[in-house]
């Protein structure tokens, strides 16, 4: 997966909008540099956004028995969360972002010339 990939996961207790962490990370490749885990990378996470929640495709369960007329049809629909990938963190990088400084505005002429 890369960031800005939408994936479909069981369903989760996140709220949409919510940031989700998934911390079980098998594998990292980042060009040439591969490093797996044995059997997880230790200090690696993805961090994500939740979009919601919704339905996976119809199962459909048949159930038949020959010679007594019997006949049960019903279906089953798995709930998904679907989240965006927003950033993957490799061990030994941090997650934090930079804090930016609010810009100073620029004193200048109004409309009204004052």
């Amino acid at each position: 997966m890369s960031p800005g990939q939408t994936i479909e996961v069981e369903r989760l207790s996140a709220t949409e909008g919510s940031s989700v962490e998934l911390d079980k990370v098998l594998c990292i490749a980042d060009g040439d540099n591969v490093t797996l885990g044995a059997p997880t990378v230790e200090g690696a996470k993805v961090i994500a956004t939740s979009q919601g929640e919704a339905k996976g495709d119809k199962i459909v369960v048949f159930r038949y028995k020959p010679k007594v007329r019997y006949s049960i049809k019903t279906g089953h629909r798995q709930l998904h969360t679907r989240l965006v990938i927003d950033k993957i963190v490799g061990p030994g990088m941090t997650t934090e972002e930079p804090v930016k400084k609010p810009r100073r505005r620029r004193k200048g002429v109004t409309k009204d010339g004052t």
